[in-house]
């Protein structure tokens, strides 16, 4: 019996040791941080069109290339590690060249100070060109002034994306704040409209400004105004007319540079048909663009 009452005292003195040790010796370290509040551009939730300064403002192609010149090392390396994290983080790529950059980068050493803040940095886009559906982004400049105390290079950061078309947040932890904190981020949503509006592909995208025509017994002229609206200069292409489904006319029209237009003038062309009830106009372009449903224009005799 005694036996019995010692080992299930060993027992019980085991079994009390083991609870002890499993709740207050640390078999693993559990780390906690605070919890993140709202680091999107906004705020609220409002239409993402509002984050930059115009709607859909892009450069004409996801590869940007870039010039830094006569920066600082330090300046020069943020720089580059700036264009590694957004790549990183979109479908963008950045590429250094010498010549004819997207991005010009350059440094100040000087301090400047504005209504008693010190600049950190400049940056914006500085030439646009406004087509149907994007403002396109065809040069930028980034001006580095403070060197960035902070592990990420968030003053570059903020520059960039103002010269991606990002306009100032009111959002105290994102990064286009307009006082700068080591803690800031980029949004999500930023991340997601840099990808929805690259995510188009670089094609031209040929269309009819408007087309009026008249008919003087069996001759036609006609007024042709044409643009460029798409993402990419286009190559040389043509208008072919028909007057009830048969051709009449051909013009060859020399390329168009995004965002630029041409108008095409014809006089007295001689029909064949003495009455025409239908006139198209069509664009012929043997390469991909954004739209083909607006390559075609059609007139109806008024009745």
């Amino acid at each position: 019996m005694n036996w019995k009452f010692f080992f299930s005292v060993i027992f019980i003195l085991f079994t009390i040791s083991t609870l002890i040790f499993y709740w207050f010796i640390p078999f693993k370290t559990t780390e906690f941080k605070t919890k993140p509040g709202n680091t999107n551009f906004s705020l609220d939730n409002y239409e993402t069109g509002t984050m930059q300064f115009y709607k859909n403002m892009r450069f004409p192609d996801s590869k940007i290339s870039y010039k830094i010149d006569e920066c600082p090392l330090q300046k020069k390396n943020s720089m580059e590690r700036t264009f590694e994290i957004i790549s990183n983080l979109t479908i963008l790529e950045f590429y250094s060249t010498n010549t004819d950059e997207g991005i010009s980068i350059t440094c100040d050493e000087n301090n400047k100070i504005e209504e008693g803040l010190f600049i950190a940095g400049e940056g914006g886009p500085i030439n646009i060109t406004q087509t149907q559906i994007f403002n396109i982004i065809h040069h930028g400049k980034i001006l580095l002034i403070k060197d960035s105390k902070c592990y990420n290079p968030n003053v570059a950061i903020h520059e960039l994306l103002h010269v991606l078309g990002f306009e100032h947040s009111e959002n105290p932890d994102n990064i286009m704040y307009p006082v700068s904190e080591c803690e800031q981020v980029i949004g999500e949503d930023q991340i997601s409209l840099i990808n929805y509006l690259y995510s188009i592909p670089s094609y031209p995208d040929l269309n009819f400004e408007d087309v009026s025509a008249i008919m003087r017994g069996t001759y036609l002229d006609a007024d042709i105004s044409l643009r460029n609206d798409g993402l990419k200069n286009s190559e040389t292409f043509k208008v072919i007319i028909y007057a009830d489904k048969k051709i009449i006319k051909e013009i060859e029209v020399e390329a168009l540079r995004i965002g630029y237009g041409t108008q095409i003038k014809l006089t007295n062309i001689w029909i064949k048909q003495l009455n025409v009830n239908e006139l198209e106009f069509v664009i012929e372009y043997p390469f991909s663009e954004l739209e083909k449903k607006n390559n075609k224009k059609i007139l109806e005799l008024k009745k």
